[in-house]
């Protein structure tokens, strides 16, 4: 069997298997990154970031505006294969998990790296973007595989995976959604409310991050808020 077929034979299987049971429920072999009462273990930037109904919560005022992204970033190790679960809500904005990630500036916590998207939009939720990178490596319902050609990144969508205003409406608004990232060597997945929404196999050794921070992103523009909780992690 070929080696892309075999790849969606396990997408289809891990997605299968995701809708088919309660994110919340407590797996063996993981563990939980955040405690639900205070930010330990977390760092960004004071004000931007609280914990609020026992959640992480991100937010952005007019009188507290970003000149630039912010992230508020893990500090109790690096992530590399892993399997990483957590639920989210958001009103306004857009905002996103950053994981094998690089801190570019530490006094400001900006970091750039893959990053799995969400917003309150209609478009990217879903979507493998490398921030301050290579920018979309997968739209929403593509699997893709990423090559340098040349000095040039080269992205190639094989396969459909849905469509994109199909998987939108699986996605609630202003509500709690059950988000998946699974990076295993150079395969990464993003699944949300059980549905596979990106596939990327990225064959660029130079640029392709084999490990690195897990960071929860505030995004520059109008006012907005963002929450996450029950964040766990499974070593693969």
């Amino acid at each position: 069997m070929k080696r892309f077929q075999l790849l969606a034979l396990v997408a289809a299987a891990v997605s299968t298997f995701l809708g088919c049971r309660s994110l919340r429920e407590t797996d063996s072999g993981f563990q939980f990154l955040y405690n639900g009462k205070t930010l330990d273990g977390w760092e960004g930037i004071p004000g931007h970031w609280t914990v609020q109904e026992g959640a992480i919560t991100g937010t952005t005022t007019k009188e507290q505006p970003l000149k630039q992204n912010t992230f508020l970033v893990y500090t109790n190790g690096i992530v590399d294969n892993f399997e990483l679960r957590l639920r989210y809500r958001i009103a306004g904005g857009n905002s996103g998990i950053q994981y094998r990630s690089k801190v570019m500036d530490p006094a400001q916590f900006v970091v750039g790296g893959y990053q799995a998207d969400l917003e309150a939009g209609t478009t990217y939720s879903g979507i493998l973007y490398e921030e301050r990178g290579r920018g979309i490596l997968a739209g929403r319902g593509q699997r893709t595989v990423v090559r340098d050609v040349n000095g040039a990144t080269k992205i190639e969508v094989t396969a459909k995976l849905g469509d994109s205003a199909d998987i939108q409406r699986s996605i609630r608004s202003d509500d709690w959604n059950d988000y998946v990232v699974i990076a295993n060597g150079n395969h990464l997945m993003h699944f949300i409310n059980g549905r596979l929404t990106a596939d990327v196999v990225d064959l660029d050794t130079a640029k392709g991050a084999k490990s690195g921070v897990l960071a929860l992103q505030i995004h520059v523009g109008p006012p907005m808020i963002v929450q996450f909780k029950d964040i766990r992690i499974r070593r693969l």
